[in-house]
């Protein structure tokens, strides 16, 4: 990235250069990156290519004002914080799955280490929906509280723990719930092509089975909306939700509560078309 399309990140998110890639600088561009830009996986509906490659991401991110699933936010994030001056170390993990002890495919999800200028290590992660507002301290085991909820990163014993000398994997948990493995090798955004097409194509990804745009607001609840039905949650936990009556509103909802304008309803398709 140059400077030109830094700044241009920096304005689709509404943030200021940081006088210095910092931790208070992290915490500040990860919150308004959650608030502006949306997980959606309308691309897979759509019929759109997803590729992942910096200046495909870019284009969508930031030119085409789109959000997009793990690999798109957190591999567009990437670059905008390694711009920056961070330094920036790209995850692989496996999402836990509703059946306990059940973890999803090799590059399931997406995620990233940060280091700072002033000494700090975080685990920061724009792309997994509803999670940490702001990042997580990556070498810290104990409870960290978030307006998301509360986090913990645990150790994984035994089988599947150790990688070959490169530390261990870590469970990172939401009030409890086990949310994904995190494995600490590090990575490349090209190590997740087969995930990607995996959650593009399989009838078994839940990404191909609906529709979800979402972000948070600027109060620390969420909006989301899942085909026609819209679901706004306070920062309290308080859920109003109610259905879209037109196709002319859902555009309408994607346009101005989201930013995300499109020339038709997008409606979920065989998986078997997308190749």
């Amino acid at each position: 990235m140059d400077a030109a399309e830094t700044d241009a990140y920096l304005r689709r998110i509404g943030a200021g250069r940081p006088a210095s890639p910092t931790g208070a600088a992290l915490r500040e561009l990860h919150v308004r990156h959650l608030r502006t830009v949306p997980f959606e996986n309308l691309s897979i509906h759509l019929g759109e290519e997803i590729v992942l490659a910096e200046k495909r991401l870019l284009d969508k991110v930031v030119g085409a004002r789109r959000g997009g699933f793990c690999y798109e936010l957190n591999g567009a994030f990437g670059a905008l914080l390694a711009a920056l001056g961070f330094e920036v170390t790209v995850l692989a993990a496996r999402v836990h799955g509703e059946e306990a002890g059940r973890l999803g495919i090799p590059y399931d999800h997406m995620a990233l280490r940060v280091r700072t200028a002033d000494g700090g290590d975080w685990l920061a992660d724009v792309g997994f929906g509803a999670h940490s507002h702001f990042p997580l301290a990556f070498g810290e085991r104990g409870e960290q509280g978030d307006p998301g909820g509360t986090f913990t990163l645990v150790e994984v014993a035994g089988e599947g723990g150790a990688r070959d000398g490169c530390g261990v994997d870590l469970d990172v948990l939401r009030d409890g719930a086990a949310c994904y493995r995190l494995e600490t090798r590090p990575r490349v955004l090209a190590d997740f092509t087969a995930g990607a097409w995996w959650h593009r194509t399989s009838p078994d990804s839940h990404f191909t089975r609906s529709l979800v745009c979402s972000r948070l607001t600027g109060d620390g609840g969420r909006i989301t909306l899942s085909g026609r039905t819209l679901t706004t949650t306070g920062a309290d936990g308080a859920r109003e939700v109610r259905e879209a009556a037109s196709d002319d509103e859902v555009l309408s909802l994607y346009r101005e509560r989201f930013g995300i304008r499109l020339d038709a309803v997008p409606t979920v398709r065989d998986p078997g078309v997308n190749g």
